[in-house]
């Protein structure tokens, strides 16, 4: 049987769940205010990270696999498809899309499977919310792309983080405290 979440909550858990959560409302409500914004913003960041990942993997390769050709092609994509992301962010976010459907299809499922283990606890509902919330963004966003994916991105990234907020500032006010 698993261990009941209200038990092994102490004062400053559910003091950092709390400030987390405020965190995850205000970047949900950035995301569904400024969509356009967020989702350039993130395929802007996922972009930087691709071509530095590329350049460190290019690095790599010259200092130790420099004479086997097959090794480079992976810093080649890399800094390739991050060029690609930073010259085109919202083409990049198109992309991104398909990667936020896989996102919040686990997203999800993990609400649902979280909400079961609880069963017996106080803030399940919250978790099936957000459960149920995830996969019917998902479904949209696989209706509507690549089309809606410019706003749709940011937009449902905002929602998703604000019903996260939102669930994780429930159980951290439903929990009580061992100490």
């Amino acid at each position: 049987m698993s261990q009941s979440l209200l038990v092994i909550m102490d004062k400053s858990s559910r003091k950092i769940v709390i400030v987390i959560s405020i965190f995850l409302l205000l970047a949900g409500l950035v995301g569904i205010f400024a969509p356009i914004f967020t989702s350039k913003a993130v395929a802007l960041l996922i972009g930087w990270i691709m071509l530095f990942a590329g350049i460190i993997i290019f690095f790599i390769t010259w200092y130790g696999f420099r004479k086997r050709l097959i090794v480079w092609l992976k810093p080649f994509v890399l800094v390739l498809i991050g060029l690609l992301i930073l010259f085109h962010p919202l083409a990049g976010a198109a992309a991104l899309g398909l990667i936020l459907v896989i996102y919040l299809l686990l997203d999800g499922f993990s609400s649902l499977a979280f909400a079961w283990d609880l069963r017996t606890e106080h803030g399940r509902g919250w978790l099936i919310f957000n459960g149920v919330i995830s996969l019917a963004l998902a479904s949209i966003i696989i209706y509507g792309w690549p089309f809606s994916s410019a706003w749709l991105v940011g937009f449902f990234i905002g929602i998703s983080l604000f019903i996260d907020g939102v669930t994780l500032l429930m159980l951290g006010i439903k929990t009580k405290t061992t100490l």
